[in-house]
């Protein structure tokens, strides 16, 4: 079936109108938000995420779409996406989730953090009156899933967190369809929310944008021990787990900072979980400084191979031998690819083609 592409709330939506029309929303959504404590005078403390936000009435958190009215914390975006698509999951990034495959993705306005290199700015950094939204509830959504043939829905773009409820609906709802579900985020959630979430999710992408808390602080508005610790649960729960470091010039682009994440990375998660260095364009609040250079991309895959990781992958450069898959044992190509294109996938029933050894992941 041909799919269409129409404008979407900044983004592209892929759909077939005749298979599918969608129903614009009229509001916002009055759903009870979960997560959050009552204090005195009708304030709220927000406990998603480490910002815990004290919320007065009729105020709303950092993220924008968490509203408090007369004490009760409710979230503006359950069932109200701004963006869909139908994606590679190598565009996630994920390398070692099912390659080859789709994902029906999906956000929602919002973000609690500003990264000032955002690529999505326009639905991530606005509030969802400022964006044209859709009234897709959880079962319609995994029944597009479904009917598009995506085993896999993805909440990406924006940040998954801010639209938890929805998420963890959509996610639950979609494995008794059996469609999974990957959360692509900057992992700034608390250890109680992130670990009940998990039950329903099949994969987390990290943007791990930094290894300083003076970047977080400075560039993203953010922290960087909260992401540290989420990487930690995640590894601890089980949960199929790859990372991606902007490598932004002048910035995070340091050969020891490099050098220095790699070692926490594998003492903490181990050497095979895989990390996606990515090159850098100039876009939002970031447009004064240049495209990373693929040397300096270069160097920060070496020195993760050289510290003992595995897996380690250059992105957005397409073409370049640092987006195949190699086997830690053999040196063999495993999964070559272009883009977001397979070429060709010598993983077999999750084994090296040519020597046997176990390659970690999720491949079937």
């Amino acid at each position: 079936m041909a799919l269409s592409s129409f404008p979407f709330g900044g983004k592209i939506l892929n759909f077939c109108p005749r298979a599918y029309a969608l129903e614009l929303a009229s509001d916002l959504s009055t759903e009870e938000a979960r997560y959050y404590k009552k204090l005195k005078d009708w304030v709220v403390e927000c406990e998603l995420c480490p910002r815990s936000c004290k919320v007065a009435d009729r105020e709303r958190g950092y993220c924008g779409v968490r509203e408090n009215r007369e004490g009760k914390y409710f979230t503006l975006v359950y069932s109200r996406p701004c963006s869909l698509n139908i994606d590679p999951i190598e565009k996630k990034p994920l390398f070692h989730f099912l390659p080859g495959t789709t994902a029906f993705s999906m956000a929602t306005a919002g973000c609690n953090v500003n990264c000032k290199f955002c690529q999505n700015w326009d639905i991530s950094q606005v509030r969802p009156e400022q964006t044209r939204n859709y009234y897709l509830p959880p079962e319609e959504l995994v029944d597009l899933a479904v009917r598009y043939k995506a085993p896999t829905i993805a909440y990406t773009y924006s940040e998954p967190i801010i639209f938890y409820e929805y998420m963890y609906d959509t996610a639950k709802l979609g494995h008794t369809k059996g469609i999974r579900s990957v959360m692509i985020s900057g992992g700034y959630i608390k250890e109680k929310p992130l670990v009940d979430l998990l039950k329903h999710l099949d994969a987390v992408k990290i943007d791990l944008k930094a290894f300083t808390e003076k970047y977080y602080e400075e560039v993203c508005h953010g922290e960087l021990k909260p992401i540290l610790d989420c990487l930690v649960t995640l590894k601890r729960e089980g949960i199929w787990t790859e990372i991606v470091y902007l490598v932004v010039p002048t910035l995070n682009d340091r050969e020891n900072e490099i050098d220095d994440m790699c070692a926490w990375i594998l003492e903490n998660l181990g050497p095979d979980v895989p990390v996606h260095f990515t090159r850098f364009h100039p876009m939002y609040l970031l447009k004064n400084l240049p495209s990373t250079p693929v040397k300096t991309l270069e160097m920060a895959r070496r020195t993760a191979l050289k510290k003992g990781l595995n897996f380690v992958y250059i992105g957005n450069v397409p073409g370049h031998e640092g987006e195949n898959t190699y086997c830690p044992k053999c040196g063999k190509v495993l999964i070559k690819r272009t883009g977001f294109s397979i070429l060709s996938n010598d993983v077999v029933s999750g084994k090296c083609k040519h020597c046997g050894k176990m390659i970690p992941g999720v491949w079937s």
